[in-house]
Protein backbone atom coordinates (compact mmCIF):
# COMPACT_ATOMS: atom_id res chain seq x y z
CA UNK A 1 0.00 0.00 0.00
CA UNK A 2 1.44 3.35 -1.10
CA UNK A 3 2.24 5.78 1.74
CA UNK A 4 0.54 9.18 1.70
CA UNK A 5 2.98 11.97 0.89
CA UNK A 6 2.84 15.51 2.19
CA UNK A 7 1.47 18.00 -0.33
CA UNK A 8 0.04 15.30 -2.63
CA UNK A 9 -3.66 15.36 -3.58
CA UNK A 10 -5.93 12.44 -2.66
CA UNK A 11 -9.64 11.57 -2.70
CA UNK A 12 -11.96 9.88 -0.23
CA UNK A 13 -15.52 9.60 1.10
CA UNK A 14 -16.29 11.15 4.52
CA UNK A 15 -17.42 8.38 6.91
CA UNK A 16 -18.41 10.54 9.90
CA UNK A 17 -17.85 13.94 11.47
CA UNK A 18 -16.46 14.29 14.99
CA UNK A 19 -17.23 17.42 17.04
CA UNK A 20 -17.02 20.18 16.04
CA UNK A 21 -16.16 19.81 12.33
CA UNK A 22 -13.59 17.03 11.92
CA UNK A 23 -14.49 14.80 8.99
CA UNK A 24 -13.03 11.28 9.23
CA UNK A 25 -12.15 9.26 6.13
CA UNK A 26 -9.63 6.59 5.18
CA UNK A 27 -7.16 6.68 2.34
CA UNK A 28 -4.52 4.00 1.70
CA UNK A 29 -5.44 2.43 5.06
CA UNK A 30 -4.60 5.70 6.83
CA UNK A 31 -7.08 7.69 8.95
CA UNK A 32 -7.46 11.19 7.52
CA UNK A 33 -9.05 14.24 9.20
CA UNK A 34 -10.53 16.90 6.91
CA UNK A 35 -12.44 19.84 8.36
CA UNK A 36 -15.74 21.43 7.23
CA UNK A 37 -17.29 18.44 5.48
CA UNK A 38 -20.48 16.36 5.77
CA UNK A 39 -20.79 12.55 6.13
CA UNK A 40 -21.11 10.91 2.71
CA UNK A 41 -19.37 13.63 0.69
CA UNK A 42 -16.64 12.59 -1.74
CA UNK A 43 -13.80 15.09 -1.35
CA UNK A 44 -10.34 15.82 -2.64
CA UNK A 45 -7.71 16.97 -0.15
CA UNK A 46 -4.01 17.64 0.10
CA UNK A 47 -2.03 15.85 2.84
CA UNK A 48 -0.96 18.62 5.24
CA UNK A 49 0.53 16.84 8.28
CA UNK A 50 1.44 13.17 8.31
CA UNK A 51 1.62 11.47 11.69
CA UNK A 52 1.91 7.85 12.77
CA UNK A 53 -1.76 7.42 13.64
CA UNK A 54 -3.43 9.96 11.33
CA UNK A 55 -3.08 12.45 8.49
CA UNK A 56 -4.40 16.01 8.58
CA UNK A 57 -5.81 16.91 5.18
CA UNK A 58 -6.67 20.30 3.72
CA UNK A 59 -10.02 20.28 1.88
CA UNK A 60 -9.60 21.23 -1.78
CA UNK A 61 -12.94 20.38 -3.36
CA UNK A 62 -16.23 18.60 -2.74
CA UNK A 63 -16.35 16.21 -5.70
CA UNK A 64 -19.76 14.67 -4.94
CA UNK A 65 -22.48 15.80 -2.56
CA UNK A 66 -23.58 13.56 0.28
CA UNK A 67 -26.86 11.63 -0.13
CA UNK A 68 -27.89 13.43 3.10
CA UNK A 69 -27.69 16.85 1.43
CA UNK A 70 -31.26 17.28 0.26
CA UNK A 71 -31.89 20.93 1.18
CA UNK A 72 -31.70 23.42 -1.67
CA UNK A 73 -29.38 25.81 0.07
CA UNK A 74 -31.29 28.74 1.52
CA UNK A 75 -28.24 30.98 1.94
CA UNK A 76 -26.18 32.21 -1.00
CA UNK A 77 -23.10 32.68 1.20
CA UNK A 78 -22.98 29.05 2.31
CA UNK A 79 -19.56 27.48 1.78
CA UNK A 80 -17.87 30.86 1.27
CA UNK A 81 -18.65 32.36 4.69
CA UNK A 82 -17.10 30.50 7.63
CA UNK A 83 -20.25 30.69 9.76
CA UNK A 84 -22.35 27.64 8.91
CA UNK A 85 -21.47 24.08 7.96
CA UNK A 86 -24.79 22.15 7.88
CA UNK A 87 -27.14 24.35 5.82
CA UNK A 88 -27.63 21.75 3.09
CA UNK A 89 -28.73 19.08 5.59
CA UNK A 90 -32.36 18.68 6.69
CA UNK A 91 -32.66 19.81 10.31
CA UNK A 92 -33.37 16.28 11.55
CA UNK A 93 -30.05 15.10 10.02
CA UNK A 94 -28.17 17.97 11.69
CA UNK A 95 -29.67 16.92 15.04
CA UNK A 96 -28.68 13.27 14.50
CA UNK A 97 -25.05 14.23 13.81
CA UNK A 98 -24.83 16.44 16.91
CA UNK A 99 -26.60 13.90 19.12
CA UNK A 100 -24.18 11.16 18.04
CA UNK A 101 -21.16 13.44 18.52
CA UNK A 102 -22.15 14.32 22.09
CA UNK A 103 -23.07 10.74 23.02
CA UNK A 104 -19.84 9.37 21.59
CA UNK A 105 -17.78 11.90 23.55
CA UNK A 106 -19.65 11.22 26.80
CA UNK A 107 -19.47 7.44 26.27
CA UNK A 108 -15.68 7.72 25.95
CA UNK A 109 -15.42 8.71 29.63
CA UNK A 110 -18.80 7.93 31.27
CA UNK A 111 -20.62 4.63 31.71
CA UNK A 112 -23.96 3.76 33.27
CA UNK A 113 -25.77 7.09 32.82
CA UNK A 114 -29.02 8.13 31.14
CA UNK A 115 -28.57 9.93 27.82
CA UNK A 116 -31.75 11.79 26.93
CA UNK A 117 -30.89 12.55 23.29
CA UNK A 118 -31.05 16.02 21.77
CA UNK A 119 -33.61 18.82 22.09
CA UNK A 120 -34.00 20.99 19.02
CA UNK A 121 -34.00 24.76 18.78
CA UNK A 122 -37.55 26.23 18.75
CA UNK A 123 -36.69 27.96 15.46
CA UNK A 124 -34.28 26.87 12.76
CA UNK A 125 -33.72 30.16 10.89
CA UNK A 126 -33.35 33.76 12.08
CA UNK A 127 -32.60 32.63 15.63
CA UNK A 128 -29.55 34.76 16.50
CA UNK A 129 -30.03 37.82 18.70
CA UNK A 130 -26.51 39.18 18.20
CA UNK A 131 -24.05 39.57 15.31
CA UNK A 132 -20.54 41.02 15.23
CA UNK A 133 -19.84 41.98 11.63
CA UNK A 134 -16.38 42.96 10.38
CA UNK A 135 -15.49 45.63 7.82
CA UNK A 136 -12.93 44.68 5.17
CA UNK A 137 -12.71 43.58 1.56
CA UNK A 138 -13.39 40.22 -0.06
CA UNK A 139 -10.38 40.47 -2.36
CA UNK A 140 -7.28 42.60 -1.83
CA UNK A 141 -8.03 46.26 -2.62
CA UNK A 142 -11.60 45.32 -3.63
CA UNK A 143 -14.72 47.33 -2.68
CA UNK A 144 -15.65 47.70 1.00
CA UNK A 145 -17.43 44.66 2.41
CA UNK A 146 -19.19 44.11 5.75
CA UNK A 147 -19.93 40.69 7.17
CA UNK A 148 -18.15 37.53 8.23
CA UNK A 149 -14.70 36.10 7.62
CA UNK A 150 -14.34 33.94 4.54
CA UNK A 151 -13.89 30.30 5.53
CA UNK A 152 -10.27 29.73 6.52
CA UNK A 153 -9.22 33.34 5.98
CA UNK A 154 -7.85 35.89 8.44
CA UNK A 155 -8.28 38.84 6.05
CA UNK A 156 -11.10 38.34 3.52
CA UNK A 157 -14.58 39.49 4.55
CA UNK A 158 -17.78 38.27 2.84
CA UNK A 159 -20.76 40.64 2.85
CA UNK A 160 -23.49 38.43 4.33
CA UNK A 161 -26.58 40.44 3.33
CA UNK A 162 -28.53 37.21 2.74
CA UNK A 163 -27.51 35.40 5.97
CA UNK A 164 -30.27 33.06 7.21
CA UNK A 165 -29.35 32.57 10.87
CA UNK A 166 -30.49 36.17 11.51
CA UNK A 167 -33.80 37.82 10.63
CA UNK A 168 -34.61 40.46 8.00
CA UNK A 169 -33.87 43.38 10.36
CA UNK A 170 -30.19 42.36 10.65
CA UNK A 171 -29.93 42.10 6.86
CA UNK A 172 -31.55 45.54 6.33
CA UNK A 173 -29.25 47.22 8.88
CA UNK A 174 -26.12 45.57 7.41
CA UNK A 175 -27.09 46.62 3.84
CA UNK A 176 -27.77 50.23 4.87
CA UNK A 177 -24.51 50.56 6.85
CA UNK A 178 -22.41 49.09 4.03
CA UNK A 179 -23.98 51.33 1.36
CA UNK A 180 -23.59 54.39 3.58
CA UNK A 181 -19.84 53.92 4.12
CA UNK A 182 -19.21 52.85 0.52
CA UNK A 183 -20.73 56.16 -0.60
CA UNK A 184 -18.74 58.15 1.98
CA UNK A 185 -15.57 56.22 0.97
CA UNK A 186 -14.49 55.74 4.57
CA UNK A 187 -11.57 53.26 4.70
CA UNK A 188 -11.70 50.09 6.81
CA UNK A 189 -9.01 49.32 9.41
CA UNK A 190 -6.18 47.22 7.96
CA UNK A 191 -5.11 44.82 10.70
CA UNK A 192 -1.50 44.30 9.63
CA UNK A 193 -0.70 47.95 8.89
CA UNK A 194 -2.88 49.38 11.69
CA UNK A 195 -4.34 52.10 9.51
CA UNK A 196 -7.96 52.86 8.65
CA UNK A 197 -11.23 53.64 10.42
CA UNK A 198 -14.09 51.12 10.18
CA UNK A 199 -13.69 48.00 12.33
CA UNK A 200 -16.92 46.28 13.35
CA UNK A 201 -20.69 46.60 13.39
CA UNK A 202 -22.41 45.07 16.40
CA UNK A 203 -26.16 44.44 16.17
CA UNK A 204 -28.30 43.03 19.00
CA UNK A 205 -32.04 42.35 18.76
CA UNK A 206 -34.25 40.99 21.53
CA UNK A 207 -36.60 38.22 20.38
CA UNK A 208 -39.41 38.95 22.82
CA UNK A 209 -39.38 42.76 22.90
CA UNK A 210 -38.12 43.47 19.36
CA UNK A 211 -35.69 46.10 20.70
CA UNK A 212 -32.57 46.65 18.55
CA UNK A 213 -29.16 48.09 19.45
CA UNK A 214 -26.70 49.13 16.72
CA UNK A 215 -23.06 49.83 17.63
CA UNK A 216 -20.52 51.09 15.08
CA UNK A 217 -16.93 50.31 16.12
CA UNK A 218 -14.16 52.49 14.61
CA UNK A 219 -10.65 53.73 15.35
CA UNK A 220 -10.02 57.39 16.20
CA UNK A 221 -7.96 57.93 13.04
CA UNK A 222 -10.68 60.04 11.40
CA UNK A 223 -13.44 62.22 12.88
CA UNK A 224 -16.79 61.04 11.53
CA UNK A 225 -19.94 63.14 11.27
CA UNK A 226 -22.57 60.47 11.87
CA UNK A 227 -25.75 62.63 11.80
CA UNK A 228 -26.93 61.23 8.42
CA UNK A 229 -25.92 57.74 9.52
CA UNK A 230 -28.21 57.95 12.57
CA UNK A 231 -31.11 59.45 10.60
CA UNK A 232 -30.74 56.79 7.89
CA UNK A 233 -30.87 53.96 10.46
CA UNK A 234 -33.90 55.53 12.21
CA UNK A 235 -35.66 55.77 8.82
CA UNK A 236 -35.32 52.04 8.01
CA UNK A 237 -38.52 50.03 7.80
CA UNK A 238 -37.96 47.24 10.35
CA UNK A 239 -40.06 44.63 12.16
CA UNK A 240 -38.35 45.53 15.45
CA UNK A 241 -37.44 48.97 16.77
CA UNK A 242 -34.00 50.58 17.05
CA UNK A 243 -33.81 51.89 20.63
CA UNK A 244 -30.11 52.75 20.62
CA UNK A 245 -27.38 53.73 18.14
CA UNK A 246 -23.85 53.79 19.55
CA UNK A 247 -20.34 54.66 18.37
CA UNK A 248 -17.57 52.69 20.07
CA UNK A 249 -13.96 53.82 19.72
CA UNK A 250 -11.35 51.05 19.63
CA UNK A 251 -7.67 51.65 18.88
CA UNK A 252 -6.54 48.26 20.18
CA UNK A 253 -4.12 46.35 17.91
CA UNK A 254 -5.94 43.06 18.48
CA UNK A 255 -8.75 42.14 16.09
CA UNK A 256 -11.46 42.02 18.76
CA UNK A 257 -14.47 44.16 19.54
CA UNK A 258 -13.03 46.13 22.46
CA UNK A 259 -14.50 49.16 24.16
CA UNK A 260 -12.18 52.15 24.76
CA UNK A 261 -15.12 54.57 24.83
CA UNK A 262 -18.75 54.37 23.73
CA UNK A 263 -20.76 57.42 22.67
CA UNK A 264 -24.57 57.23 22.55
CA UNK A 265 -25.63 58.79 19.23
CA UNK A 266 -29.33 58.06 19.77
CA UNK A 267 -31.51 56.50 22.46
CA UNK A 268 -29.90 54.25 25.06
CA UNK A 269 -27.01 51.77 25.31
CA UNK A 270 -29.04 48.67 26.22
CA UNK A 271 -32.02 46.56 25.18
CA UNK A 272 -34.46 44.52 27.24
CA UNK A 273 -35.01 40.82 26.58
CA UNK A 274 -37.36 38.42 28.36
CA UNK A 275 -36.63 34.79 29.30
CA UNK A 276 -38.97 32.50 31.21
CA UNK A 277 -40.99 35.44 32.56
CA UNK A 278 -37.92 37.40 33.73
CA UNK A 279 -36.63 40.64 32.23
CA UNK A 280 -32.97 41.20 31.32
CA UNK A 281 -31.14 44.40 30.46
CA UNK A 282 -28.44 43.67 27.86
CA UNK A 283 -25.60 46.09 27.06
CA UNK A 284 -23.53 45.92 23.84
CA UNK A 285 -20.71 43.80 25.26
CA UNK A 286 -22.38 41.72 27.98
CA UNK A 287 -22.65 37.96 27.48
CA UNK A 288 -26.12 36.64 26.76
CA UNK A 289 -27.09 33.39 25.03
CA UNK A 290 -27.27 34.18 21.29
CA UNK A 291 -30.48 32.17 20.73
CA UNK A 292 -33.08 33.61 23.13
CA UNK A 293 -35.81 31.03 22.43
CA UNK A 294 -33.23 28.23 22.59
CA UNK A 295 -31.93 29.64 25.89
CA UNK A 296 -35.40 29.22 27.41
CA UNK A 297 -35.33 25.54 26.43
CA UNK A 298 -31.76 25.11 27.72
CA UNK A 299 -32.52 26.73 31.08
CA UNK A 300 -35.78 24.79 31.51
CA UNK A 301 -33.79 21.57 31.12
CA UNK A 302 -31.08 22.83 33.51
CA UNK A 303 -33.77 23.79 36.02
CA UNK A 304 -35.36 20.34 35.83
CA UNK A 305 -31.91 18.75 36.34
CA UNK A 306 -31.22 20.97 39.35
CA UNK A 307 -34.49 19.87 40.96
CA UNK A 308 -35.56 20.98 44.44
CA UNK A 309 -33.80 24.16 45.61
CA UNK A 310 -36.03 25.21 48.54
CA UNK A 311 -33.90 26.35 51.52
CA UNK A 312 -30.74 25.69 49.47
CA UNK A 313 -27.79 27.95 48.79
CA UNK A 314 -26.79 27.71 45.12
CA UNK A 315 -23.52 28.75 43.47
CA UNK A 316 -23.83 29.82 39.81
CA UNK A 317 -20.22 29.84 38.61
CA UNK A 318 -19.37 31.63 35.33
CA UNK A 319 -22.72 33.38 35.70
CA UNK A 320 -22.57 35.91 32.80
CA UNK A 321 -25.43 38.40 33.15
CA UNK A 322 -26.94 36.18 35.83
CA UNK A 323 -29.66 34.45 33.82
CA UNK A 324 -29.45 31.04 35.52
CA UNK A 325 -29.03 32.61 38.97
CA UNK A 326 -32.21 34.61 38.54
CA UNK A 327 -34.19 31.69 37.15
CA UNK A 328 -33.29 29.73 40.31
CA UNK A 329 -33.51 32.59 42.82
CA UNK A 330 -37.32 32.60 43.27
CA UNK A 331 -37.20 28.96 44.47
CA UNK A 332 -33.88 29.00 46.38
CA UNK A 333 -32.73 30.39 49.72
CA UNK A 334 -29.87 32.34 48.09
CA UNK A 335 -27.90 32.28 44.83
CA UNK A 336 -24.28 33.48 44.52
CA UNK A 337 -23.06 34.20 40.99
CA UNK A 338 -19.38 34.57 40.07
CA UNK A 339 -18.30 36.04 36.72
CA UNK A 340 -14.97 37.46 35.50
CA UNK A 341 -16.44 40.12 33.16
CA UNK A 342 -17.20 43.12 35.37
CA UNK A 343 -19.69 44.65 32.95
CA UNK A 344 -21.70 41.41 32.99
CA UNK A 345 -21.73 41.43 36.81
CA UNK A 346 -23.01 45.02 36.88
CA UNK A 347 -25.72 43.98 34.41
CA UNK A 348 -26.59 40.95 36.58
CA UNK A 349 -27.07 43.21 39.63
CA UNK A 350 -29.33 45.56 37.65
CA UNK A 351 -31.30 42.59 36.27
CA UNK A 352 -31.83 41.14 39.75
CA UNK A 353 -33.26 44.51 40.89
CA UNK A 354 -35.39 44.65 37.74
CA UNK A 355 -36.85 41.25 38.62
CA UNK A 356 -37.27 42.22 42.31
CA UNK A 357 -34.94 39.44 43.49
CA UNK A 358 -33.16 40.23 46.74
CA UNK A 359 -31.55 36.83 47.37
CA UNK A 360 -28.96 37.03 44.55
CA UNK A 361 -25.37 38.08 45.13
CA UNK A 362 -23.06 38.68 42.17
CA UNK A 363 -19.29 38.81 42.54
CA UNK A 364 -16.88 40.04 39.85
CA UNK A 365 -13.68 38.05 39.50
CA UNK A 366 -12.00 34.86 38.36
CA UNK A 367 -13.71 31.79 39.84
CA UNK A 368 -10.26 30.41 40.72
CA UNK A 369 -9.49 33.40 43.00
CA UNK A 370 -12.96 34.43 44.17
CA UNK A 371 -13.96 31.04 45.63
CA UNK A 372 -11.43 31.48 48.46
CA UNK A 373 -13.06 34.72 49.61
CA UNK A 374 -16.69 33.52 49.70
CA UNK A 375 -17.79 32.66 53.23
CA UNK A 376 -21.03 30.98 52.10
CA UNK A 377 -20.95 27.21 51.59
CA UNK A 378 -23.11 25.95 48.71
CA UNK A 379 -25.67 23.14 48.80
CA UNK A 380 -25.47 22.71 45.04
CA UNK A 381 -23.39 24.17 42.20
CA UNK A 382 -24.28 25.15 38.64
CA UNK A 383 -21.35 25.44 36.20
CA UNK A 384 -21.63 27.24 32.87
CA UNK A 385 -18.00 27.90 31.90
CA UNK A 386 -16.62 29.44 28.68
CA UNK A 387 -15.62 27.24 25.73
CA UNK A 388 -12.35 26.03 27.21
CA UNK A 389 -14.02 24.58 30.30
CA UNK A 390 -12.86 25.02 33.88
CA UNK A 391 -9.31 25.86 34.97
CA UNK A 392 -7.89 22.67 36.62
CA UNK A 393 -7.10 24.50 39.89
CA UNK A 394 -10.58 26.06 39.99
CA UNK A 395 -12.08 22.61 39.39
CA UNK A 396 -10.22 21.24 42.43
CA UNK A 397 -11.64 24.04 44.60
CA UNK A 398 -15.16 23.40 43.28
CA UNK A 399 -14.84 19.67 44.04
CA UNK A 400 -13.58 20.47 47.56
CA UNK A 401 -17.02 21.88 48.50
CA UNK A 402 -18.30 18.30 48.32
CA UNK A 403 -21.85 19.28 47.28
CA UNK A 404 -24.31 16.45 46.65
CA UNK A 405 -25.27 17.65 43.19
CA UNK A 406 -23.72 19.64 40.35
CA UNK A 407 -25.22 20.70 37.03
CA UNK A 408 -22.74 21.49 34.22
CA UNK A 409 -23.87 23.40 31.12
CA UNK A 410 -21.28 23.19 28.36
CA UNK A 411 -21.00 24.88 24.96
CA UNK A 412 -18.07 22.64 23.98
CA UNK A 413 -18.49 18.92 24.75
CA UNK A 414 -14.77 18.18 24.28
CA UNK A 415 -13.99 20.53 27.22
CA UNK A 416 -16.83 19.00 29.24
CA UNK A 417 -15.45 15.49 28.76
CA UNK A 418 -11.99 16.58 29.90
CA UNK A 419 -13.48 18.07 33.10
CA UNK A 420 -15.69 15.00 33.66
CA UNK A 421 -12.65 12.73 33.79
CA UNK A 422 -11.40 14.72 36.80
CA UNK A 423 -14.83 14.99 38.46
CA UNK A 424 -15.36 11.24 38.22
CA UNK A 425 -12.01 10.37 39.77
CA UNK A 426 -12.92 12.75 42.62
CA UNK A 427 -16.17 11.08 43.58
CA UNK A 428 -18.84 12.40 41.21
CA UNK A 429 -21.06 10.29 38.98
CA UNK A 430 -22.90 11.47 35.86
CA UNK A 431 -26.59 10.66 36.29
CA UNK A 432 -28.20 12.23 33.22
CA UNK A 433 -27.17 14.14 30.10
CA UNK A 434 -28.89 15.89 27.25
CA UNK A 435 -27.72 17.77 24.17
CA UNK A 436 -29.51 21.01 23.25
CA UNK A 437 -29.20 22.53 19.79
CA UNK A 438 -28.88 26.29 20.09
CA UNK A 439 -27.11 26.82 16.77
CA UNK A 440 -28.94 25.26 13.78
CA UNK A 441 -26.94 25.24 10.54
CA UNK A 442 -23.64 25.18 12.44
CA UNK A 443 -21.54 22.50 14.12
CA UNK A 444 -22.00 23.88 17.66
CA UNK A 445 -24.11 22.25 20.36
CA UNK A 446 -24.81 22.72 24.09
CA UNK A 447 -24.79 19.86 26.59
CA UNK A 448 -26.38 19.72 30.04
CA UNK A 449 -25.39 17.08 32.58
CA UNK A 450 -26.27 16.43 36.21
CA UNK A 451 -23.80 14.75 38.57
CA UNK A 452 -24.27 13.42 42.06
CA UNK A 453 -21.70 12.78 44.76
CA UNK A 454 -21.07 9.07 45.26
CA UNK A 455 -21.87 8.19 48.86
Amino acid sequence: MEQLKKGQVYEGVVEKVDFPNKGILHCNDKKVIVKNVIPGQKVSFSAKKIRKDKVEGHLLQILEQSPLETVENSCKHFGICGGCSYQTLPYEEQLKIKENQVKELLDSVVSDYEFEGITKSPIEHGYRNKMEYSFGDEVKDGPLSLGMHKRGSFHDIVTVNDCRIVDEDFRSILTFVLNYFQEKQVPFYKKMRHIGVLRHLLVRKAMKTGEILVDLVTTTQQTLNLTDFVEGLKGLSLQGEIVGILHTLNDSLADVVKNDETIILFGRDYIYEELLGLRFKISPFSFFQTNSLGAEVLYEIARSYIGETKDKLVFDLYSGTGTIAQILAPVAKKVVGVEIVEEAVEAAKVNAQLNKLDNCEFIAGDVLKVIDSITDKPDLIVLDPPRDGIHPKALEKIIAYGVDKMVYISCKPTSLVRDLEVLQTRGYKVVKARAVDMFPGTGHVETVIVMSKVK
